[in-house]
């Protein structure tokens, strides 16, 4: 609620998530400001990227890198690992490395990322979908029941969740979720977060294709 969600380097990808629509990005578009272009250094050989965002995040400096990592994950730990094991030679590397990254997250790790989802300035997820007042009154109460119960935000990824259906969607996770057991519902959480994590990491290499680099 990122498994997930800046710095300099990015207007900060979470397309509002509010931490949530679609992409489940937090905020703009990563490379609005381009730092990772102003701060390529070389790095080990690797094949090309057909993808240009990937090849910047390849050549960005460390905290450059890491910056731009820590906007679609906020653990430090994970972000610090993900930049060290550049270059990736294709997305799909990425991602299967950004994974494996969330899997070996530990407690701590994913309270900061946690914690990091809270600061996000967009409202609370699902508070910008379309809705009566009631229903939005109702989603309000079920956020502050959440976060009373288990201490943090609520995070789900809704990748595939239409705009309309997404109050409703949200509501209904967070009353399900509501009746897990603290472990059990930690264990979501991080899962959750990890698909986040993975959809603002698609949107980071993914955009401003076309740009310089």
């Amino acid at each position: 609620m990122s498994g997930a969600v800046a710095a300099p380097l990015l207007a900060s990808p979470v397309v509002p998530t509010e931490s949530v629509a679609p992409l489940n990005l937090k905020g703009s578009n990563p490379f609005e400001e381009d730092p990772l272009a102003r701060s390529q250094i070389p790095q080990p050989s690797a094949p090309q990227s057909p993808v240009p965002g990937l090849s910047r995040l390849n050549d960005a400096a460390p905290g450059a890198a890491e910056e731009a990592l820590l906007a679609c994950c906020g653990s430090r730990r994970w972000a610090i690992r993900m930049a060290a094991h550049r270059p990736y030679p294709d997305v799909d590397s990425l991602l299967a490395a950004a994974s494996e990254a969330s899997y070996d997250m530990s407690h701590r790790d994913l309270s900061e990322a946690l914690a990091d989802e809270s600061c996000m300035p967009q409202p609370l997820l699902g508070m910008r979908a379309p809705g009566s007042a009631a229903a939005h009154t109702a989603l309000r109460a079920a956020h502050a029941a959440y976060e009373a119960r288990f201490g943090h935000v609520f995070v789900v990824s809704l990748d595939d969740c239409p705009p309309e259906e997404m109050l409703d969607t949200v509501l209904a996770s967070i009353r399900a979720r509501l009746g897990s057991d603290p472990d059990e519902e930690r264990s979501t959480t991080a899962e959750q977060l990890r698909r986040i994590t993975l959809s603002r990491l698609t949107h980071l290499v993914s955009s401003h294709a076309s740009a310089p680099s």
